[in-house]
Formats: structure tokens, sequence, C-alpha cells
């Protein structure tokens, strides 16, 4: 599939780079939660949120949307557990299904109303993102 980045898209990662100091090599805009959802490079997750928040405040701010940001990772297990943190996964396996790459994900019952979130938009947005870098199709939380 690949990641396709527009001029907005650019524009918008050149900002929140500027703003934060963490480089960025994605950004999703989420019009129905009105959020932008950046995926920031490995290991610049703290520089990404700031100290207390001040990073990812600011560029919320500058930008006018909420900003949400998770951590790329090249391994698609890091990367999904990475996108439901602070939620705890304890495993995940993939299937198959007619081609199409389905990864099943088990969460600590506590923590998977956080997993989901209200109206299901947490799960929604690890949807999105894990089919745009990882072209995995579905998510099935056990």
């Amino acid at each position: 599939m690949g990641v396709v980045l527009n001029e907005e898209k650019l524009a918008l990662i050149a900002r929140f780079e500027h703003l934060t100091g963490a480089g960025s090599r994605d950004v999703i805009t989420d019009e129905e939660n009105d959020r932008l959802i950046f995926i920031v490079n490995n290991g610049e997750m703290g520089l990404a949120i700031g100290k207390q928040g001040a990073n990812i405040r600011k560029a919320a701010e500058t930008l006018g949307k909420r900003c949400e940001v998770v951590e790329y990772s090249d391994d698609p297990t890091q990367f999904l557990k990475n996108c439901f943190h602070p939620a705890k996964v304890t495993e995940i396996q993939y299937s198959d299904y007619h081609g199409d790459q389905i990864a099943h994900v088990v969460i600590k019952d506590e923590d998977r109303g956080l997993a989901i979130g209200k109206a299901g938009k947490n799960l929604n947005r690890t949807k999105m993102i894990a089919l745009r870098e990882h072209n995995i199709q579905n998510i099935i939380l056990e």
C-alpha cells in the first residue's frame, strides 16, 4: 500500500517538527474526531510530547486541532503495542483471511475500555494507522 504524503500533509509534518523538535514520518487527519495523528520517529516520543506535555499542547494550539502521537516501529507487533499504549497488550497473533492480514490482540481486561475508547474512537484510530503503516486490514480484540 505505502504511505503517500500530499503537500498539505507535508506542511503539517513540517510545522509539527518545528513546534516539537520531533521527527514525524506521517500524519493522519481524522475529521470525524477533529484530530491530527502524528506517527513520530522511533525514539522521539518524549520529544514530541515535551516536558509535562508542553510540546504537544503547543502543537495542538498552533494547528487548531487535538494532536495525538504514536511512535513508529518497523516491527508490526511493537507498532500495535505503541498504538494501544497506555493499554497493556499481552499478546498479538496474526492470521490471513482471503489474503488480508488480521491482527488478534489480547488486552488486559482492565484496559479493554481504554483500548477501545469512547464510541470505539481509539480502536478505530489504531485500525486506520495499522492499515496505513503496516497493511494490517483488521484488528480483533480478544
